[in-house]
């Protein structure tokens, strides 16, 4: 017995594709992807790098912003009754202050500030904590009086930040200890630990208040030196002008 198939007559352009040409189509795909591969490997690393420094140097100017800001409202107030000097103590690597408590949960009165550079997990990072303000014992020094907490990093390496202190003069020095006054500014620069190149956002900030309010009353009558001097010449003035009227 034999079986008849009928075998459907096959059509142009229906083939499948050979064995030869699936493995050529892998190995084409293969090449791509490898490729594709290479240069990715290549620009990846640069891209991340590119994102993380423009990370940190955002970072860096809302660190900026915040510290001159800090610095600028530093206030004339003094550690005790007896001192007349203000509490405010900076050298190269850290300064402390008086200023107008700020924050969510911060009632009314005074805080001190310290900005100061600190070893945390090994490395050197600039750190700001507060404590509330009160008068100082008689004798006592910052340090042994104030406890600062709340501690914020500002700044983490690679970059570092230093102070300078100018007065009227506007000359920048590296220290501004037990001073009549207040500096009239602070410079705050930034540098990068590894290059020691100086940064862009490195910045000056002036100081709103140098002298308490009351600075610049006396004993006498409640006029300061200038007050008095302008009126000793304006009664010499008069003096020499009766003197040559009635001459």
């Amino acid at each position: 017995m034999s079986w008849n198939v009928d075998h459907p007559a096959e059509r142009p352009g229906e083939r499948g594709f050979s064995l030869i040409e699936a493995l050529v189509a892998l190995a084409l795909i293969g090449l791509i992807l490898s490729a594709l591969a290479t240069v990715t490997a290549q620009w990846l690393p640069n891209w991340n790098r590119g994102v993380d420094r423009v990370q940190r140097s955002e970072l860096v100017g809302i660190a900026m912003q915040r510290m001159a800001a800090d610095l600028a409202a530093a206030e004339f107030v003094s550690p005790s009754r007896d001192v007349r000097k203000p509490l405010f103590d900076g050298s190269a690597l850290a300064v402390t202050f008086v200023r107008t408590a700020i924050g969510p949960n911060a009632g009314p009165g005074l805080d001190v500030v310290r900005i100061a550079e600190t070893v945390d997990a090994g490395r050197l990072v600039m750190v700001r904590s507060r404590a509330s303000f009160a008068p100082l014992p008689q004798g006592a020094s910052l340090s042994e009086a104030i406890h600062t907490r709340d501690p914020v990093v500002l700044l983490t390496p690679p970059f570092r930040l230093s102070f300078a202190y100018a007065g009227v003069d506007r000359v920048f020095r590296d220290s501004w200890h037990e001073n009549d006054r207040l500096p009239s500014a602070i410079r705050l620069t930034v540098r990068d630990a590894a290059s020691e190149r100086v940064l862009a956002v490195s910045t000056v900030t002036p100081i709103h208040v140098e002298a308490p309010a009351s600075g610049g009353l006396s004993e006498d009558g409640g006029k300061s030196d200038k007050d008095k001097k302008a009126t000793d010449d304006g009664k010499t003035t008069g003096t020499a002008a009766a003197r040559q009227g009635g001459s």
